[in-house]
Order: structure tokens, then sequence, then C-alpha cells
């Protein structure tokens, strides 16, 4: 990651001797003969573009500058955090350098609030993987990084939480962080160094045992009104969402010494402080983001005084769901707004007060959202709701009718929050991709790309730079696990995929005609005794015939249709949940690996049968060949453009053959490949050569390998899929897991 350059006065300090060195790009190597494949060596420049769609995973908060307007930070769940910038008009994301896939967990974010080039950040995926605070003296361009002993958890239950890292405004060189697990820590230098605050009287629960969570000291706020410019601000609250210990806590000293204030019996989820020094706290029964059942508001002066400002119409509607999302404005003293979550009957809705929590307004039922902009919002042919795991929510300290809130797969703003009438949101979005990508197909007519994803089952992608509509319905998988395409009628497109617990289960499988925008259910007949529907376990994946006309889903006895699913046979000779892969230009041949036999099978009657091929050149250990789960990309991939050609990868090596899998060659020189794909005279592959992991490309199949990212572009290395266009030549799409999904083309 680059370093954060020196510059600013008030942390020059923690800056000496610190010097961001410029990245400078190896030269592309050129030569060979003309008409011929360039063997790639060195580097080749590309220009990588998201592909559009439009936020689309969870991000735990926005968190506005109370010193500039139009300044605002998000932090997400796995995609690193963005800058909203104002002349763009789009959000801006800081971390596609990061190379540490943990750092792209964000678990709080603090713009400092004296200096607006200032941010710092809590970084760190999950409690087994490493931990840091990021400090950044211009937005976030560039960040200086401090690894710290406590665990974080920024992917995580309770990732709602916070906010739990802080800066004094009185002595912006001063910050705290609630720890999950370890306690209350501080800094006196601008975030350089960490020291656990031994005062504070809950030391923490410790890393919690595989499969459990806790919240930890959930936020802490700091009153400004406590201190002044340049002395050090004295009160200082902090929110506990442990079991078994106070909910709040306040210091009057500076951190010196702590008191127990009076709280519900539940976790202090989520707290703000206005500018009196009023703190308004949202309470949970859980950390959230699926397990709050109840909660409470309430409000507390500077001398402690509390008073439950619960919204009333909350409490007559049921009482469900916690409060995840608190704002107070800071231009508006007594205007307050919060959200919940988990209200699973009457919907999560936003309540707003004016008069210090003697009234309160729910805005959920006067509320209409224009998703014009990103249509997928109204998947499964409903219109898109007030949305779920609400947990972010700000206030523009510079105008309360302006207010944002995050949802569980996009972000809301408004403009217009007044007293009366209806309130128009819309995404706001702009610049932000965060998604997991899990399988994707480029096919050799029609929609150049086909996409699978996570949560947000997948889309037919006719314009990259278009947020698409939604297309994968009936059947409806939150997932999509597997695509194929046939490759002589590339408009034939099969799906499989996995759905939510609490959905209705009919059918894994989908079959479309026209290039993924219907689809028709594919059943598989019961098979065992008794007999069970296997498909609907969503293990199975699917796989269509060159032509079109024949369809395999790899079941516990796998099966085949040639009548678009009316009738099935069980394929004898592939064994039970193994995926074959369909030649691309023969509709007869279909290919697989049998992992557990070390065998290559091949099947010359369109699937009816499977037989093991010799498979000279491929090591006596195919078990590298058969990746693990129903998500993996698959080992073996067939030519788009010849018959019997094939590509296996079996470990870290990358394998070769030209007749059908008779004989094999090993093809990616020193390159260590994790995953691979095959485009329009290329190679692609995400893999490490000469010490240094990234996306490579070979132009002479596998000989000779060059890097197309560079150290800009490294999205926390964390790659889910890889494919190139048979269309179009340097043509690569990738999908990451947690940045969304990338086209990238030569410069």
């Amino acid at each position: 990651m680059r370093l954060w350059p020196a510059g600013k006065a008030a942390l020059a300090s923690a800056l000496i001797g610190m010097v961001a060195q410029p990245i400078v790009a190896a030269p592309v190597m050129t030569g060979g003969e003309p008409g011929m494949p360039t063997p790639d060596t060195g580097t080749v420049p590309y220009r990588w573009t998201n592909v559009k769609v439009g936020a689309g995973g969870y991000a735990p908060n926005i968190v506005f500058s109370t010193v500039e307007r139009d300044l605002a930070y998000l932090r997400t769940d796995m995609g690193g955090a963005y800058r909203w910038d104002a002349a763009l008009r789009r959000w801006v994301p800081l971390q596609d350098d990061n190379a540490s896939s943990s750092y792209m967990g964000i678990e709080s974010i603090a713009p400092d609030p004296v200096d607006p080039d200032v941010v710092y950040m809590a970084a760190g995926m999950n409690a087994g993987q490493p931990a840091a605070i990021l400090r950044s003296g211009d937005r976030g361009a560039t960040w200086r990084i401090v690894p710290v002993p406590f665990a974080m958890g920024g992917n995580e239950p309770g990732r709602g939480l916070g906010e739990r890292l802080t800066v004094d405004p009185n002595d912006p060189r001063r910050l705290f962080f609630g720890s999950r697990h370890d306690g209350l820590w501080q800094s006196g230098d601008a975030g350089a160094t960490w020291a656990k605050v031994a005062a504070f009287p809950h030391a923490g629960l410790g890393r919690p045992a595989r499969g459990k969570s806790h919240g930890g000291v959930a936020f802490v706020a700091i009153d400004p009104t406590s201190g002044s410019a340049g002395k050090a601000s004295r009160r200082i609250w902090a929110g506990i969402a442990d079991p078994g210990v106070s909910a709040l806590y306040r210091s009057e000293d500076g951190g010196a010494t702590w008191t127990t204030v009076a709280a519900p019996e539940l976790f202090a989820a989520k707290g703000a402080i206005d500018a009196r020094g009023v703190l308004w706290v949202g309470f949970s029964s859980g950390i959230g983001p699926s397990d709050a059942r109840t909660g409470a508001v309430w409000r507390y002066t500077p001398d402690g005084r509390d008073r439950d400002v619960t919204p009333p119409s909350w409490t007559a509607s049921g009482a469900e769901g916690g409060f995840l999302g608190v704002a107070a404005a800071r231009s508006m003293p007594g205007t307050v707004a919060v959200t919940t979550i988990d209200r699973y009957r009457a919907g999560d809705s936003l309540w707003i007060t004016r008069d210090d929590g003697r009234t309160w307004d729910d805005v959920g039922p006067r509320s209409a959202r224009d998703v014009s902009a990103t249509p997928f919002l109204a998947h499964e042919g409903r219109g898109a709701d007030f949305g779920h795991w609400i947990s972010g929510l700000a206030i523009d300290p510079f105008d309360p009718a302006r207010v944002a809130y995050t949802t569980g797969a996009t972000v809301y703003a408004t403009t217009k929050l007044g007293s009366t009438g209806p309130v128009r949101w819309t995404p706001w979005t702009a610049g932000i991709e965060q998604t997991a990508i899990i399988t994707l197909v480029s096919p050799t007519n029609g929609a150049p790309l086909v996409s699978g994803f996570g949560d947000l089952a997948g889309f037919v992608h006719d314009d990259l730079d278009t947020s698409p509509p939604p297309s994968f319905v009936d059947p409806y998988l939150s997932n999509t696990n597997t695509l194929d395409y046939a490759g002589k009628a590339p408009n034939v497109i099969v799906r499989s995929g996995s759905i939510y617990a609490e959905r209705s289960r009919d059918a894994t499988l989908g079959l479309s005609g026209d290039g993924g925008r219907s689809w028709t259910p594919l059943r598989v007949p019961p098979v065992g005794t008794p007999p069970v529907r296997d498909d609907l376990i969503g293990e199975a994946a699917v796989t269509v015939s060159a032509d079109g006309k024949t369809v395999v889903a790899s079941t516990i006895v796998p099966q085949v249709t040639r009548d678009h699913g009316a009738t099935w046979r069980a394929v004898q000779g592939l064994p039970g949940r193994v995926r074959a892969v369909a030649d691309k230009v023969d509709p007869r041949t279909f290919y697989a690996v049998d992992v557990a036999n070390g065998r290559l099978l091949v099947s010359r009657d369109a699937a009816a049968s499977f037989a093991p091929v010799a498979g000279t050149g491929l090591p006596t250990d195919l078990k590298p060949a058969g990746r693990q789960g129903r998500e993996a990309q698959s080992a073996l991939l067939a030519a788009p453009d010849r018959a019997g050609e094939l590509w296996l990868q079996a470990g870290s090596d990358l394998f070769h053959s030209t007749d059908r899998g008779r004989s094999f060659v090993r093809v990616n020189g020193g390159l260590t490949v994790e995953l691979f794909g095959l485009g329009k005279g290329a190679l692609f592959a995400v893999g490490t050569l000469g010490g240094t992991r990234g996306i490579w490309r070979s132009v002479d199949g596998g000989r000779g390998w060059a890097r197309i990212d560079d150290d800009a572009h490294r999205w926390g290395g964390r790659y889910r899929v890889i494919s190139g266009d048979p269309r179009r030549a340097g043509r690569v799409y990738l999908g990451t897991d947690g940045r969304g999904l990338f086209y990238g083309d030569p410069r």
C-alpha cells in the first residue's frame, strides 16, 4: 500500500523519516515475428474499469466530515472504504492499491474534526487476521499503516456498531478506539502508537470461540464541550455490546477514571453526540445484522441525566428490531434520526425528532425510492423496500435536510427530509462497487458478459458501464454458483445456485434460450430411497452442450436431459457431484475430472456415458484439480473455438491438451497458478511469478507471462474468478470478493 506523504504540521512528528516512493512500472518487452503472437514478458499496462452495478453489498456506516461541507466517507465490510468527491460527483475507492485481504474489512472510520485532509481507519477482516490503524493526511489517497495487537472484525457480526474510532476535537492528536475483544485503547500521537486504557472497567472478553462473536466496546464518543482548543476534552462516553457487563460508561477526567451510567438491559450499539454535548444512544438486544429482536433509544445530558426517548410508534408496532442507526444534526440541536434493524414484520424504518425526542416522525410510510439508476434493487419483481440491515445513518452537519442511510445492498440519500410531505430517496452509489462475484462467462455471441453474484443472483451485462436490470428470476437464486453457455448456440445458458434458508425451494437450476434474459426452471427427479430432490440442496453444477440441446446436472446421481428438463436419465460412468465440462465445438463431447479415482473422464455420446481416458502427462495425483465447494471456479476448461482442446489446473500447475485429453503438456512456466481463464488468443491467470502475486497474461500458450495489474490495482488480492473474452483480444474479466466485477483492456 502506498505510504502517507508528509506535509501536515499537526502530524509531522509522527511522519519523520517517512517518504512516499513513486511507483515505477517495468518496461514492456516486445518481440517475435511479424504476424505472430508476441510472447509476454515483464508487464503490459492495462486499464481497469468496474462493471457497473452500483453498491450491492453491506456498508455498515457512512460518516460526514464536520469541518468541510460535502465531504463524507463510507466503510464497507469487505470492499474497503470510499470517499465522496464532490467535484467528481462520485465515490472514490480508497484502497485499490491495498494487497492485504484483511485490510479490506473496515471496522471503523474517523475523519479528523479539525483538518479535513486527515482521516483514520481501523481495518481488519476478522479475529484471525491482521489488524491495523490506517492514517492518511490526503483524504485517503495514501495511507500509513500501523499494525495493532488488538483484533478487529470488519466482516464479523456487529460490524454495524460504532463508531469505535474517534478523534478528540480539542486535541486531534488524541484518539480512542473501542476494540471488540480487548477493551479500550488510546493514542496520543495521531495514531502512530497505541496503549490500552488500563483504568477502563471492561477489559474485553478476549477472542471468541470459533463460530461465536461479541461486540466489545461498540462506540466511543467525546464531548467537545468538556474541553477547549488545545486542551483535551474531559468527558468521554463508551458503549458496550458484551453480555454480563454494564452497557454504558462515562469518564469526566479524560479517561483516567470511569463510572457506570444507567441504561436498559440491552447492548449499547450506536452512539452520537451533538454540539451541546448531549449523547444519543441506540440500544439493541443483538449486535446485528441479523440478531436484533428489540431495542431502545435513550438521551443523556452532559451531567449524565438520562431519558428514554424510544419512538412510541415503534413500541406500538411490536417493539421489534434494535436501533443501530443514530445520527444527530450538528447544525440543528435537538434534531436526531434513528433507524431500526431486523424489524421483520413491520419493516425497517427511520424516525426523526426535532424536539429532543419528545415526539417522533416515522418517515417510512411517506417514503418512496427511485432506483432507476440501480434497477437490481427491484429484483424478484418487487419494488424496492426501505431496506434491510440498516446500521449506517448520517445527517449532513451543514444541512439537516440531507440524510443518508446504508443497507445490506445500497446507500440511500435524500436532500429534502422535511417535516411533512413525501420523501424521495435515491441510491447514492456512483463509484461504489461492493459485491462478491462467484462465477462469470463471456459467451461467443450476445452480451459480452454474464455474471453470477453472491446475494444479488446475477446479471446479463449488455453494457458494462450501465447498471443492468434484474433477469435471474424463475428461479430466483440469491447466489449463482455456476454458469455455462452453449459454444455454438451461445444464447443458450444454464445456471445453478443456492437460496437463503427462509425462501421456498422449488428449483436451483435454470435454462435460458435468450442469453439469460428469461429462464425456465430445471427440476431434476428425486433419487435414492426414500426419494430426495438432491438438486434442491444447491450443490449441483450444471453444464450445456455446444449445440444447447443437452444439459447435465451434477447431482448425487448425475442426470442428463435432452428436452429442456421434461425427462431425465442417469449418466453412466460419471460419479456423483463431479462437474461435467462441455466441449465448446463438438456437441457430443463432454469431459470431467474424477478426483477421487485420479482419472480424466470423457463422453463421446452427448453425456449418456463417461469412460476414463489415459491423460498422459498429467500428475498421478489429480486431487488438486478438484476445487472444493459449490462456488469454486472449474479447474477444467474447454477452448471456446477448437474442438478437443482442454486446459486443466492441477494444484498450482496448468496443463494443455489438444487431443481430447489423451495427452497433456505442462504449460505454466514459472507461474504458480491460483485461477485461470481463456480469452481470444490469450491465457489469463491469477498467480505468483518471481515473488510477485498478481494478474497475468500469456499470448504464447503459457510459456511467457506478463503482469497486467499494477501496484495501484490490487483490491486486497481478493480474487474469485477470471476469464478472457472470446471475441475481443486482450479483454479480461475479473471477479473479486468485495470490490465488484472488473473488465481490463490493454492501454
